[in-house]
């Protein structure tokens, strides 16, 4: 039965051959499976744009791994994205530094702005927002990501200014 699960997710979901390339060359630079687990999972979230229930599923048996511990692993880590994302995905920073100088002001703007709450998307598609946990810039604090471009030092205005130019 788990070979039949397998190979009727490797039929929805197969990494493409640059991809396949890359896999295996990730895992000749691990000493075991489980260590190769993230950059597989970056490797088919770059592919995808996201990780599906699917693709999560392809992954633990490419790796033969438990697709718990795939999907455990996959949804501890804010970078690996569950669900499509926006045009533009906006990655509000929470931690500390953040919340101290105004993220929470910027979130609840944001919130009221798209008229959604961390972890959702427009209805156009077009923005995104997510909380994460720390960006690695507390001395430029508050952060977002937008896409992968970093923006800092934000205030209201700026963030107005930012989303205007998206």
């Amino acid at each position: 039965m788990k070979d039949e699960t397998q190979k009727q997710t490797q039929k929805n979901f197969a990494f493409n051959d640059e991809n396949e390339k890359k896999f295996r060359e990730t895992l000749n630079m691990y000493p075991t499976n489980m260590a190769a687990l993230l950059p597989t999972l970056w490797l088919a979230m770059d592919q995808n744009g996201y990780l599906t229930d699917e693709i999560l599923e392809y992954v633990a048996g490419r790796l033969e791994l438990s697709p718990v511990h795939v999907y455990a692993v996959a949804e501890f880590y804010t970078m690996f994205l569950r669900n499509p994302p926006g045009r533009y995905h906006l990655q509000l920073c929470r931690n500390l530094s953040c919340t101290l100088c105004g993220s929470e002001e910027i979130l609840a703007h944001l919130a009221d702005r798209f008229d959604i709450l961390p972890g959702e998307t427009t209805e156009d598609g077009i923005f995104s927002l997510e909380l994460v946990e720390c960006l690695g810039s507390c001395g430029t604090a508050p952060v977002m990501r937008v896409n992968d471009r970093y923006c800092e030092n934000l205030t209201l205005a700026k963030v107005d200014k930012i989303i205007e130019g998206c």
